[in-house]
């Protein structure tokens, strides 16, 4: 038996046999890239899961957004019980990077909100890939961003071994070194506690804690602790305490980066005096050596990513170091060999085009910081990867995608087909495996094309018709202002329906979705409901109004994407509001009934009733979880129009933060995003009833 052991109370079943013999196959064939075409619902992920356990490749699995990535994290955990399934995503609960605007010379300083949990999920999946051979991580495109050197993250690890040489000074500027900091009274993790001859240490990544006896210059022994009640958990002959961040560094490398950085320093300046820029170069010397000061005395400095080129040696331009390199460090390690991991690029029709479109956004923002003083030139080398050092660093992978883009195709060694005929949107490889036949035996829902006259009293007998059923209904427009009349028409005529779109605010949309997943209304008429996180059992209709409008919401992909909403309802049905077939459609349409037809042959083949899937209650209501519920609670009190008298406003602000922070610890990052835009609206009333602090707060500003 492999060291990458999968769970799961079912066997491969539908088309995931063959799929997965292929996959196995091109990977055994030293394949480089290939396309899992998943239809929804066919068991995408148990694929990928089985994949790893059959290949016992480490895998890094990229995901396009948090949510999908909690969900699949959430999956995996659950096939992996007894291996290292990590979580890497940006640990930010509200982020506002540094900027400047020069056309109002406004100076936006960093502001940010850090998730202490997701920062040590962080930590334990970089220290899982350097310490276990079977890891998985689950990651967001946050994962191609600069993280510091694996290199030192590994060097820099404290070893112990009972009986070697260790005096309690050492140890503790070791500790120190590494970003871990001295708390005698409250013992947390990234902390440590010295204790006479004891010193307990709490690593961020560990839920125990290591307590090492000193016996004056020697290790006496070394136990493991639990930190909550001090009970000694087991007796250790060693032990390895890694770094409490990513960014460290040797002495020597910050010596050198100190130099680096103060000859960088006097040339930028000096090329500011000659262009006659005194106030850039005033400003960029003061903060400049501020910083020098904070990093010479405590190896740290806030935004010291700014200087991660310098501390780790690098040349300029050269590729940030991401967490895919810690995945190739412990390939380096002995027997490496067996290490080689899988790359699993999810959702890879919108992940791909996020990770191309990620460098350039940064540098734009951060060009204009070095070019106003705000930034040393180097600050541009703290960046994501730029797309052709994303792809030089890609393993073996698999794009995972019911409707691949054509990157991967091309990647596959296939192309889009430009025409319906055939019943395919790409040309056939052995590249490109199909997962199409789902186990539950639910087939695509039947696709019809309505003319658009007389189109909403058609849908609204459609509507009514799928309500008596117990089913509901999504309505996809083309503008904002046409979901909102829709709406408001349907309710005109007795159906109970809401609109769903970008200028509502995040609480807003929370509710509404929930309405709609508890059954609150019917219909639901929105723009682009794909990113909703809309797979909900009951949908049997979805109606695309405006379908021959070429474009992005109306391309095939988006067509075949939103027709998925009705896949997972056995008496589901699409229609295509329209006038004409355009090349979109044609070809989404053709796609679509091939994939019907697959179904349909094999649920005869082995006589098998389609049912629609049944939600469990708990799982359906994933909205009235506990953190979520008692926000909303206070969130509500928003929606009565009635202002909060200004002596509650301290209290009501401490508790919304309260449960932002429980939201975001627990994953549920759509009620943190609503706790957080609530928090802001409670702090722009608390500025209003208090004149005096809002006088202070604008000086300040003027001042900065």
């Amino acid at each position: 038996m492999g060291i990458f052991r999968l769970q799961a109370p079912f066997e491969p079943s539908g088309d995931q046999p063959a799929a997965l013999d292929a996959l196995c196959r091109n990977i055994e064939a030293g394949e480089q890239r290939q396309v899992l075409l998943g239809v929804t619902g066919s068991g995408k992920t148990y694929t990928m899961a089985q994949l790893i356990a059959r290949t016992q490749r480490p895998a890094l699995v990229i995901s396009p957004n948090k949510v999908l990535a909690a969900q699949l994290y959430a999956e995996f955990k659950s096939y992996f019980p007894d291996n290292a399934v990590e979580y890497f995503i940006s640990y930010y609960d509200y982020y506002q990077p540094e900027a400047y605007l020069p056309q109002t010379d406004t100076y936006i300083e960093k502001d940010a909100d850090i998730n202490d949990h997701i920062d040590k999920l962080r930590l334990k999946a970089t220290t899982s890939l350097l310490s276990r051979p079977d890891t998985i991580v689950v990651a967001s495109v946050s994962c191609i961003y600069n993280i510091g050197s694996p290199k030192n993250f590994e060097e820099l690890c404290v070893y112990l071994k009972t009986g070697m040489t260790m005096s309690r000074a050492q140890l503790t500027a070791r500790l120190t070194r590494i970003r871990y900091s001295r708390n005698d009274v409250s013992f947390e993790q990234g902390s440590f506690r010295a204790r006479g001859g004891a010193i307990d240490i709490f690593p961020p990544y560990s839920q125990t804690a290591v307590r090492v006896e000193l016996d004056g210059v020697a290790v006496k022994t070394i136990c493991e602790l639990q930190p909550l009640t001090g009970d000694i958990l087991k007796k250790l002959d060693e032990a390895w305490v890694y770094p409490g961040k990513h960014f460290v560094s040797t002495d020597t490398e910050m010596n050198a980066a100190l130099g680096a950085i103060e000859t960088e320093l006097k040339e930028t300046l000096a090329d500011l005096r000659a262009r006659n820029k005194p106030l850039e170069a005033q400003r960029l010397e003061q903060r400049t050596k501020y910083d020098l000061e904070m990093l010479a005395q405590a190896g740290y400095c806030s935004g010291v990513e700014n200087y991660s080129r310098h501390i780790s040696g690098r040349p300029p331009g050269a590729r940030p170091l991401c967490l895919m390199d810690y995945f190739y460090a412990r390939q380096e390690k002995p027997g490496g060999e067996n290490n080689k991991f899988l790359l699993f690029i999810d959702e890879s029709h919108v992940t791909v085009p996020q990770v191309r479109g990620m460098y350039e956004g940064d540098r734009a923002r951060k060009r204009t910081l070095v070019d106003f003083g705000f930034r040393l030139p180097s600050a541009l080398d703290n960046r994501p990867l730029k797309f052709d050092e994303f792809e030089q660093l890609m393993p073996q992978t698999v794009f995972v995608s019911a409707t691949p883009g054509p990157y991967e195709l091309k990647q596959a060694g296939s192309s889009v087909s430009k025409s319906a005929e055939g019943g395919r949107l790409y040309t056939e490889t052995d590249s490109i495996v199909e997962l199409i036949i789902r186990p539950t035996g639910l087939v695509d829902p039947p696709v019809t094309v309505q003319p658009s006259r007389g189109q909403i009293a058609h849908l609204s007998a459609k509507i009514a018709e799928k309500t008596k059923h117990g089913q509901r209904t999504l309505v996809l427009s083309l503008t904002k202002k046409t979901a909102e009349d829709l709406a408001e028409f349907f309710t005109g005529k007795g159906i109970k329906a809401q609109y769903l779109h970008s200028d509502l605010d995040t609480l807003k949309r929370v509710e509404i979705l929930k309405q709609f997943r508890d059954g609150e209304f019917d219909a639901l008429v929105g723009i682009n409901l794909l990113r909703e996180g809309l797979d909900i059992p009951e949908v049997g209709l979805v109606a695309i109004l405006g379908a021959d409008n070429e474009g992005f919401l109306r391309s095939e992909t988006t067509l075949i994407q939103i027709s998925g909403r009705a896949a997972r309802n056995a008496g589901g049905e699409v229609i295509l509001y329209a006038d004409r077939i355009t090349g979109s459609m044609a070809r989404a349409l053709s796609e679509m009934n091939r994939r019907r037809e697959k179904q349909q042959a094999y649920n005869r083949a082995h006589n098998i009733t389609p049912a629609s899937i049944i939600k469990a209650s708990a799982t359906l209501k994933e909205f009235q979880l506990e953190a979520k519920q008692s926000g909303l609670k206070i969130l509500h009190g928003a929606g009565s129009g009635e202002l909060p008298p200004p002596r509650a406003l301290p209290a009501l602000m401490k508790a919304v933060e309260a449960q932002m922070r429980q939201a975001a610890d627990n994953l549920d990052f759509e009620t943190a995003a609503a706790l957080r835009d609530r928090l802001f609206e409670l702090k722009e009333l608390a500025v209003k009833f208090s004149p005096s602090k809002k006088g202070a707060r604008q000086a300040r500003g003027r001042k900065q």
